[in-house]
C-alpha cells in the first residue's frame, strides 16, 4: 500500500518535471546534464556551482528555469569592489523620521545567480554563508527569513585567475553540487547558430535592436509553486536502501583515507549524495535510488570537497582520476588512469 502511494506521488510530478525540461530545451541547446543538476538542486533545496568558460548559457539557463516555474530571479555580478550590503541589503537613516529603514538586497529572491563568484573578496563570499545554510540574513541586528524556495546558482571561470579569489572550503562545502560545463558538440553548436540567425530584431519605439536568446524565453509559466512543492514532497517518498547508504558512507570515508588526498569530504557530502540521488530518481520516474545515481552524481558532489596532496599534484594526478579510481572499486565507471601512487 505504501509503495502504491509513493508511486502515485511521484507519477503526479513527472509530467511537470518533463514539461520544465522541455521548456528549457526550447531555449537551451544540449546541456541536458546541467538542466538535470539545476532541477536536482531545486528539488532538494541545495545550491549549485557551475564552472565553465563564458558563453555557455549559464545565465540563460537560470532565467529560463525561473520563468518556467514562475519564480523570482535576481542576478548579481560579483566584482572586487562588491560589498556585503550590495547582496544582503542595508539600513538607511530617514532624516525626516529619525529612524532606520531596511532596504532588502537581491538575495531576497527564489533563484539568485551569483555570476563569477570568485571575483569578490572573501568578506563578500562569506556574506552568503548564512543565507545559503540557514535561509536567513541579518541586517542591522535584525534577522529576516528568505523566500522559499531559495537557491543560489553561482558561476566561476576556471581558466581566468587574474583578479580572482579562491573560494574558501567553508563556502565550497555549502554548494551541494559543483558541475563542470563542457562545450556543445558540433551538431548542437550548429543548431545554436541556426536558431540565433532566425531571431530577427525587436522594435523599441522608433528604433530596433537585434534579438538575443533571452527574447525567445516564453514568459508564460508551465507550473507554479504548488507544482514545485508537490515535486519536492515526492522526493521524500523515494526509497533509499541500507545498502545504498552503506556505499555512500564507504565512499565518503575513502576520500578521507586516500593516500593521495590531503583531506576528504565532510559529512555534508554524504547528505548531499543521498538527497541528490533521491531527486534524480524522481526526475527519471523512479521511487527508489539505484547505483547509477551514485555514480552519476559522485563527481559533482565530491570533487569540490576534496583536495590533492602536493606530491599527488606534482605527479600529475587529478581529482577526477582519484575519485574514479575509488568509484571503480564499487563497480562504477572505469578510472581514467590506474596510476594512483602511495605516499
Amino acid at each position: 500500500m505504501i509503495m502504491k502511494q509513493t508511486s502515485a506521488a511521484i507519477q503526479q510530478s513527472i509530467p511537470f518535471l518533463e514539461a520544465v525540461r522541455e521548456r528549457i530545451g526550447k531555449v537551451i541547446i544540449g546541456q541536458d546534464v546541467v538542466v538535470e543538476r539545476a532541477l536536482i538542486a531545486l528539488l532538494s533545496s541545495g545550491h549549485l556551482l557551475l564552472q565553465g568558460v563564458p558563453g555557455l548559457a549559464k545565465t540563460l539557463l537560470v532565467s529560463t528555469l525561473s520563468k518556467a516555474i514562475h519564480l523570482q530571479f535576481a542576478r548579481v555580478q560579483f566584482t572586487v569592489d562588491l560589498l556585503p550590503s550590495d547582496i544582503l541589503g542595508s539600513q538607511i537613516l530617514d532624516s525626516r523620521t529619525n529612524s532606520f529603514t531596511t532596504i532588502k538586497g537581491p538575495v531576497f529572491t527564489n533563484l539568485l545567480l551569483a555570476d563569477e563568484i570568485n571575483r569578490a573578496a572573501p568578506k563578500v563570499q562569506s556574506a552568503l554563508l548564512e543565507a545559503m545554510q540557514e535561509r536567513r540574513v541579518t541586517i542591522g541586528g535584525e534577522t529576516f527569513s528568505l523566500p522559499t524556495p531559495f537557491l543560489v546558482i553561482a558561476t566561476q571561470n576556471p581558466v581566468e585567475q587574474a583578479g580572482t579569489f579562491e573560494l574558501p572550503e567553508a563556502q565550497l562545502d555549502r554548494f551541494m553540487l559543483c558541475h563542470r560545463l563542457q562545450y556543445p558538440t558540433p551538431s548542437e553548436e550548429k543548431e545554436v547558430l541556426r536558431r540565433n540567425a532566425a531571431l530577427g530584431i525587436r522594435r523599441e519605439g522608433a528604433g530596433a535592436v537585434a534579438k538575443t536568446e533571452f527574447d525567445s524565453i516564453d514568459e508564460g509559466p508551465i507550473g507554479g509553486p504548488d507544482d514545485l512543492v508537490a515535486a519536492m514532497e515526492a522526493v521524500h517518498h523515494v526509497h533509499v536502501s541500507e545498502t545504498f547508504i552503506d556505499h555512500v558512507v564507504e565512499l565518503v570515508n575513502r576520500t578521507r583515507m586516500h593516500p593521495a588526498l590531503e583531506f576528504g569530504a565532510s559529512p555534508r557530502a554524504g547528505i548531499a549524495l543521498v538527497r541528490a540521488s533521491r531527486a534524480r530518481a524522481v526526475i527519471h520516474g523512479r521511487d527508489f535510488v539505484i547505483p547509477d545515481d551514485l555514480y552519476s552524481l559522485a563527481e559533482d558532489v565530491l570533487l569540490h570537497r576534496i583536495r590533492l596532496k602536493y606530491e599527488a599534484l606534482a605527479d600529475g594526478l587529478t581529482g577526477e582520476e582519484v575519485l574514479r579510481e575509488m568509484l571503480a572499486e564499487f563497480g562504477g565507471p572505469a578510472p581514467v588512469a590506474a596510476r594512483v601512487a602511495v605516499y
